[in-house]
Parts: C-alpha cells; structure tokens; sequence
C-alpha cells in the first residue's frame, strides 16, 4: 500500500527538482539567521541599537566614508532621548564604536535577505522547487521583510520620548527572528526527510510527544520573557542566585496596578518570571531527554536536549552572577536557539 509519505516523497524527489540542494540552502539560511540573533543580542548589550537614526533599505548597507558624514550621524545621534539621558558628552570615536554594531545587525540581515531571496528566484526558474513548497518559501520571503519593517517599527520607539527601544517592540523582533528560523530548519527537515523516503510522526507514544512540544512551548515563552528581561535591563537588578538579594520573590514586584502588569513591566518581577521559566524548561527538558534516550531512534537528540538545557541554565546563572557581562550574555541568547534546535530534531524523532 502507497503511503502519504511515500506519494510526498515522489512529488518531492520528481524530476528536475532538487530538495537536496534546496535543504543545504534553507540550513545555511538558517544559520545566518542564528547569527543574527546574537548579533542582536551584543547591539542590545552594547546600547547600540539607537545609534543610527535613519532608515535607509537601500543605501544604508555602507557606513559613513567621510568625515563629515560621520559627523552628520553623530549630531543626529545626539538628538535622541538616548544620548541626553545615557550617553551625554560621548565622543565621536565612542559613538563609532556603538554604531560599529547597529550597522553589522543591519547589513547582516540585508545579506540575509541576498542569500535568500536571490537562490530562490534560481530555484524557482529552473523549476527545481518540489510540488508543495513555493507556498512555504514565499511566506518565509514576506515574513523576512516583515522582519526589517519591525526592526525599524522597534528602533522608532525609543526615538521619541524614551531612551531606550519598547522591550515589546523587542520581544516581538526576536519572536519573529526564531519563528522564521523554525521555519527554515523545519522545512529543510522535510525536504531532506522527503527526498530520503523517510516518514515521521509514526512513533506510538503519543504522550512523550505531547511532553517534547510542550517543553518546546515552555521554552518559547521563556525566550520571549528573556526579551523582556533585556529590554528592562532587568538582569541589572538582582544579581544573586537562587535568591534575590535574600528574597524569594523581589519586594516591588506587586507595585503597579493592574497587578497583571508586575510581570511584563516591574523589573524585578521580570527577572524572577524568566529565571523560573527557565528552570522549569530546563526540568522538562531533562524529563524527556529521560524518556527518550533508551530509544535509538531517539537518543542522540535527547542526549543533545538535556545537555543543551543544562548549559542554558548555568549561562544564564553566570549571566545573572557577573551583573550581564556582554560575552557571556550573547553566549546565553545562543544557547537558546541551540536549545531550541535540538528540541525541534527531537520533536521530529518522536
């Protein structure tokens, strides 16, 4: 009897297409857009974010060559709220060194959108996209310039009358960022599992699956609550571990009202939403590596969840510990995708 998967792999694998070099193509994407994050996550760090004022898609991918362009940014620069209020009496060379960082996130992700964009309409002429797939690669183009409009949308907001971006605005460009990266990596597994014949989703247990996507879930929401902890500063306040300063729970952390608002706005109760959301991830990741791992067709990728969630957890610790030091900071934004990475394989294995 013919299988949904075996018809899905003769579509994929007809003549003239290649999902082999289409697969190769969406990784390689993929880990660009890994790269991107934690470029983004050393422009945060750094306080580098605001230092371009202008949007320009088109021709911003060159910095200043000149002198005076130098000095036209700056004296742009200093008109913002970030510069009166944080970086008041910076010199020019300190302000090169900020806009050094900006201007890396903003060319990377223009390069991102080469390295896509230009291979897919290859592709796409050649009439080597298998059946199935045009759909899916053209929704992952518009969410990537969606992703440059939000970025923008983002530095737009601590322009005004703030000096620093919407820590919202923030969580939901990095949410994006991971969700076109999950997309990629997912649709790369298919094509790869397609062109090989291999089917999924026939493990027989279906409560370890529902235990990996929860955990993948969990790890979600952390992810966005991380965002909101960078985008508060939130890691500057409470740099003891478990404890916070000696406290369970930090004392302002019912200190708005409505109370619903202490947990996306008061600094402390930020902290302490993300360090336990972490921990819990961390003890369903751990939970399911056990689960899965007597399992050969499981057990390299639990091995891979649990060690991955036992190092996110430590970095975020030592994060936490040396006051958010802009290394081991970076370090722990990308232990997050690892992490979610090897929960997307072991999502796939059961």
């Amino acid at each position: 009897m013919t299988t949904l998967a075996d018809r899905h792999a003769d579509t994929t694998t007809r003549p003239g297409t290649r999902p082999g070099a289409i697969a190769l193509w969406l990784l390689f994407t993929a880990f660009m857009v890994f790269a991107m994050t934690v470029i983004g996550a050393i422009t945060r760090l750094t306080e580098s974010g605001l230092s371009m004022v202008e949007w320009r898609p088109l021709i911003g991918a060159l910095p200043p060559l000149s002198e005076a362009e130098w000095h036209r940014v700056f004296d742009l620069y200093r008109e913002t709220p970030e510069y009166r209020a944080i970086h008041s009496g910076m010199s020019l060379a300190e302000f090169q060194q900020i806009f050094f960082w900006e201007w890396l996130h903003r060319l990377w992700g223009r390069l991102i959108g080469v390295v896509y964009a230009l291979p897919l309409l290859v592709f796409w002429l050649r009439g080597a996209i298998p059946q199935g797939y045009h759909r899916r690669l053209l929704v992952l183009l518009g969410l990537g310039a969606l992703q440059g409009l939000l970025g923008w949308f983002m530095v737009q907001s601590g322009l005004v009358d703030r000096p620093s971006v919407s820590h919202y605005r923030l969580a939901a460009h990095l949410a994006v960022a991971l969700g076109i990266y999950v997309l990629l990596v997912w649709t790369a597994f298919d094509l790869r599992d397609a062109a090989a014949g291999r089917s999924r989703g026939e493990h027989t247990r279906p409560g370890l699956r529902r235990h990996v996507w929860a955990t993948l879930g969990l790890l979600a929401v952390t992810i966005v609550w991380g965002a909101f902890t960078a985008g508060l500063d939130a890691g500057m306040v409470y740099n003891t571990w478990p404890l916070m300063n000696g406290a369970v729970v930090p004392p302002e952390a019912f200190a708005l009202d409505p109370a619903i608002l202490n947990a996306v706005e008061t600094r402390g109760l930020v902290q302490f939403i993300h360090r336990w959301l972490g921990f819990l991830t961390m003890l369903g990741a751990l939970a399911a590596c056990l689960r899965c791992l007597a399992d050969p067709r499981t057990g390299g990728a639990a091995l891979a969840v649990g060690a991955a969630a036992i190092v996110q957890v430590c970095l975020g610790i030592f994060t936490l510990l040396e006051v958010v030091p802009v290394a081991l900071a970076a370090a722990h934004q990308a232990g997050a995708v690892i992490l979610l990475t090897a929960l997307l394989v072991l999502v796939r294995r059961v």
